[in-house]
């Protein structure tokens, strides 16, 4: 393999990555195979530099899209940048710094002719009074939360239908809760009223909406949690980690303080003792789908970033990747999967907002902790070549197994194949312990597969379907029609519960 001097440090910042993890299951082979895909990914999907202004940091932790198409940014040194044709053919973007003298952006709203920003310290509305094109208006919305710790971050949504915004807390430390309302979320009225919403956080990478509308979070490997994950918000409930208990008493609104959890069980079991305790809805198996995730936003471009409308996009900052995951309600418990999408970006991401020419904008920085990308800190653009790529779309669940939908028609001779579709399953323990190991793994049987005439979706039956578990589909044998090997051959889909038949 022929590599220029940049990409053979990229590969080998990869493979040090990979030797400096705690709980690596990455073998060689694995890592060749992970770099020769972002290969072949950049035919579908190539990556494109936003050259920034010389001179400037900008460690991108937040975009809002303004109303004549220019791309805010919220950086992690407190500036909002405005940013004029990033969606050229070759971009040569302007810059316009509005405002400095925040603190850690990783939120940011354009409404009601200003800037609503989520720092770390409180939710800020950022005006410009005299319309010179600079900020000179900082007003408090809300500061209903301490800040004392550099690990307290603060991640802010984006408004929901009837203009609420919903603030997720980091701990004090990674570990602690010694700051007011840390690890809750919170949630902000427009006139700045501000009540708990749920609790039980640990150091959340961003929070939003997905699809189907409904609030959900990104949680961090760490202590009761043993990867990261993507997490269901609803009103009163509880994520997990016991630290932030003690604010229950200042909090009437979030009802009574859940039992405390028993360290070493799971948490399909536990669930039913903590009646507020709501199961992870897409688990990301720790190495092979990210280290560290972070924010997301939903693909409603219309076709124009390709086949995966109405999907989560999400960043990954340690292995400077992004992913993909999809969810569905089942019982009336949110679960779903998540899918591999895109190596090789420059920096560690924080942050992933779609552009109004339909492309994904992705910022971040290596600052605080090793990231695989070689920059310090980027903007960068990923954009659809227009090229159809081979992959599996997306998993949903059946009573007795899953229905797997493709991107282009799946060739008969290994479409109706049970060998072509190999699954796997494990699961966590819900402990107190830092990260943790995958357990009670087992391989269930394929029964049967169904082919659709159009090649474009099958469905398959397992010989045993179980509560609580990550199945691993590997399809590495399937073929297209055209006789293509898939861009990616694996999804991991979370069972919290099973649909009757």
């Amino acid at each position: 393999m022929n590599l220029s001097a940049s990409r053979k440090l990229r590969l080998l910042c990869f493979l040090l990555s990979i030797a400096m993890t705690r709980h690596s299951a990455m073998s060689v082979e694995e890592v060749g195979e992970r770099w020769g895909t972002e290969e072949l990914e950049r035919e579908y999907y190539p990556i494109v530099n936003i050259p920034l202004p010389p001179d400037t940091v900008i460690e991108a932790g937040a975009f809002a899209v303004l109303p004549d198409q220019r791309i805010a940014v919220g950086t992690r040194h407190g500036e909002i940048f405005l940013i004029r044709d990033i969606d050229a053919q070759k971009p040569i973007p302007s810059f316009h710094r509005f405002a400095t003298g925040l603190d850690e952006i990783f939120g940011l709203v354009w409404k009601d002719n200003a800037f609503y920003v989520t720092q770390s310290c409180e939710l800020s509305r950022v005006s410009d009074s005299n319309g010179d094109g600079t900020a000179d208006r900082f007003e408090t919305v809300s500061d209903a939360w301490g800040y004392a710790n550099y690990h307290e971050y603060a991640f802010g949504s984006k408004p929901d239908a009837d203009g609420n915004q919903f603030v997720a807390l980091g701990l004090s430390e990674s570990y602690y809760s010694y700051a007011l309302n840390r690890g809750f979320i919170m949630k902000v009225t427009p006139d700045g009223k501000t009540t708990a919403f749920a609790s039980g956080l640990r150091s959340p990478g961003g929070i939003g909406f997905d699809e189907h509308d409904a609030l959900f979070y990104i949680e961090s490997q760490g202590p009761w949690n043993c990867s990261c994950s993507l997490k269901a918000v609803s009103e009163n409930s509880f994520h997990g980690h016991p630290a932030s208990f003690h604010w229950y008493s200042y909090s009437p609104e979030l009802g009574s303080t859940p039992v405390i959890p028993e360290s070493g069980r799971r948490i399909v079991t536990e669930k039913e003792r903590v009646r507020q305790l709501v199961p992870y809805a897409v688990i990301f198996p720790y190495i092979r789908m990210g280290r560290s995730i972070t924010g997301f936003s939903v693909n409603r471009t219309q076709g124009k970033f390709g086949p995966f409308e109405n999907q989560l996009f999400l960043g990954d900052y340690t292995q400077s990747i992004l992913m993909r995951a999809t969810t569905e309600r089942v019982n009336g418990v949110w679960q779903g999967a998540c899918y591999p999408f895109r190596e090789g970006l420059s920096t560690g991401i924080l942050n992933v907002e779609f552009t109004p020419g339909g492309n994904l904008l992705c910022g971040g920085t290596n600052r605080g902790w090793p990231v695989r990308g070689i920059k310090p800190f980027a903007i960068e653009r990923l954009e659809w070549s227009g090229k159809m790529p081979f992959e599996i779309n997306r998993v949903t669940i059946e009573p007795d197994g899953f229905k797997i939908t493709f991107t282009k028609p799946v060739n008969e001779q290994t479409g109706r194949l049970t060998d072509s579709y190999a699954i796997s399953a494990f699961t966590h323990p819900y402990h107190a312990g830092y990260g943790g190991p995958e357990i009670e793994q087992h391989k269930p049987g394929v029964k049967s597969v169904t082919l659709a005439d159009d090649g474009l979706s099958a469905t398959i039956t397992l010989d045993k379907l179980t509560r609580g578990f990550v199945y691993e589909l590997d399809l590495a044998n399937l073929r297209s029609r055209d006789n293509e090997e898939l861009l990616h051959r694996n999804a991991f889909y979370t069972v919290n519960e099973i649909p009757a038949r």
